[in-house]
């Protein structure tokens, strides 16, 4: 008898527009990250961002820099 398993998500992702905390500004973590994936990507990026709004640009600039 096989058994079947199913993939666990360990880190379910939710929308950052559903974020409870998304209007928050974004942490010191975040902030870090996201300044050295814009300098990579030759960007600018606002020192004031919600963590929504840095979560986003995160993924944005991980797929365009490659490091998603």
């Amino acid at each position: 008898m096989s058994e079947t398993t199913q993939p666990v998500s360990q880190n379910p992702e939710k929308d950052p527009a559903d974020w409870v905390t998304g209007d928050e500004p974004a942490t010191g973590p975040q902030q870090s990250y996201l300044h050295t994936l814009a300098q990579e990507a030759g960007e600018e990026v606002p020192d004031e961002i919600s963590k929504a709004d840095a979560s986003r640009e995160i993924d944005r600039l991980q797929a365009e820099t490659g490091r998603g």
